[in-house]
């Protein structure tokens, strides 16, 4: 399998500029991969102690965030190099303040890994959840560099737990420790004779608690909402709208609709509010309106839906309508707020969870959705009592963060 491995790698190598010549998103990719080495060898000396991070993309460095943020504080004389392979995670992220260096991750060929070390040279190397390299990880192990698996979720479909996944496997063994969301994962990994794993959960429920501690307000929002009920439809997709905007249209209740949708090209922004029939503002326009006179705004940029989720009193998380995947129910949740979804959350061990304790509400089509709003709207009490039961559920899945650290103090 390693070569096979290895010649993929090289074909994909040649291959991606080509794709990229009709894909943004693969071009933006292959451009900042062609840039990772300049910069590395511009911010970096022979001298300089590192910690580096890698993450797949977006919703991993939110995984890792808490624990980055901690090694920050312990080890604050090291540089540390942040890696994302997907463009969504380093355009968004390429500008934080946890890390001296952000770049892509050049592709997983031995060249490269071998390259790449030899200017980082990191301490320590933290990889979130699934996003496993072998040539580099091997290369870590060939050196003795420490490296740690955090947030990991593995599924018995992988090539790790099939008869030729021997190579994967070892890449696997580069890792100290491997810190698990769950005992199902353990249980895989045991399966292959990896026995150092910790059951620590998903860091992710830490970083969402630490959000009730800052602060959240957004005087545009509050305005808006003028004291109504109000519902956030968070990363929705078209399949998700089209639920939404029959909803929107249809209902005679005064309440007030907040939708951000997951992509914010123009056209599809535009197409979205011609569809809907009440009054309706973006947040691009919102400057001197009254937004209070507003029944629904969308949100036309990002980084405000964490935020806007604490004034939800509902709140409804796209992508399980469609096939691109559940997005982050847990931001909704922590602010105590009943949550509804589509109906393909398979992948999804949070909303299984959610969901038997009575505070997420999948729904298969319109007409659910509508009958599940409906209950939520008019149950003020019930709508309490589900809300309560996500914060409850997010505050007792924390304390990941700590196990690791203290794991990594040792």
């Amino acid at each position: 399998m390693r070569i096979l491995y290895n010649l993929g790698i090289y074909l994909a190598q040649l291959i991606l500029p080509i794709i990229g010549m009709f894909n943004r998103k693969i071009k933006l990719g292959v451009s900042g991969r062609s840039q990772t080495f300049a910069i590395l060898e511009n911010a970096l000396t022979s001298s300089s102690k590192t910690l580096w991070y890698h993450c797949a993309s977006l919703g991993e460095y939110e995984q890792g965030l808490p624990v980055f943020k901690e090694l920050r504080t312990i080890y604050p004389d090291h540089k540390i190099i942040l890696t994302f392979f997907s463009p969504s995670g380093y355009d968004i992220r390429k500008n934080t303040d946890i890390a001296d260096i952000v770049v892509y991750l050049p592709l997983d060929t031995v060249g490269n890994a071998k390259r790449f070390l030899n200017l980082v040279k990191p301490e320590l190397t933290l990889f979130v959840k699934y996003d496993i390299w072998p040539n580099y990880l091997l290369e870590l192990k060939k050196r003795n560099h420490r490296a740690l698996l955090i947030s990991a979720l593995f599924r018995k479909d992988q090539s790790y737990f099939k008869f030729y996944g021997a190579f994967m496997r070892k890449a696997l063994s580069a890792f100290e420790h491997i810190f698990v969301q769950d005992v199902n994962t353990q249980h895989l990994l045991a399966t292959i004779d990896y026995k150092a794993t910790t059951v620590t959960g998903d860091t992710r429920f830490d970083r969402v608690y630490s959000q009730l501690s800052q602060n959240n307000t957004l005087d545009f929002i509050e305005t808006f909402k003028d004291y109504k009920l109000c519902l956030v439809a968070g990363s929705t997709w078209p399949e998700d709208d089209v639920l939404l905007i029959d909803y929107i249209n249809r209902t005679d209740k005064d309440i007030k609709f907040i939708i951000a949708p997951h992509n914010i090209k123009a056209n599809q922004i535009q197409k979205l509010q011609e569809y809907i029939s009440k009054k309706t503002v973006l947040f691009s326009k919102k400057a001197n309106k009254n937004l209070e006179d507003y029944s629904v705004l969308i949100i036309d940029t990002i980084g405000l839906l964490t935020k806007i989720y604490s004034y939800a009193d509902i709140a409804y998380v796209g992508g399980a309508m469609g096939s691109t995947g559940l997005h982050n129910t847990l931001e909704p949740a922590v602010f105590g707020v009943p949550i509804v979804i589509g109906k393909h959350f398979e992948k999804f061990p949070e909303a299984f969870q959610m969901i038997s304790e009575g505070g997420m509400f999948p729904i298969q089509d319109k007409k659910g959705l509508e009958s599940t709003l409906n209950n939520l709207i008019e149950n003020e009490k019930f709508s309490q009592i589900s809300g309560n039961q996500n914060y409850n559920f997010v505050k007792k899945s924390t304390g990941a963060v700590i196990q690791i650290i203290e794991f990594i103090r040792i």
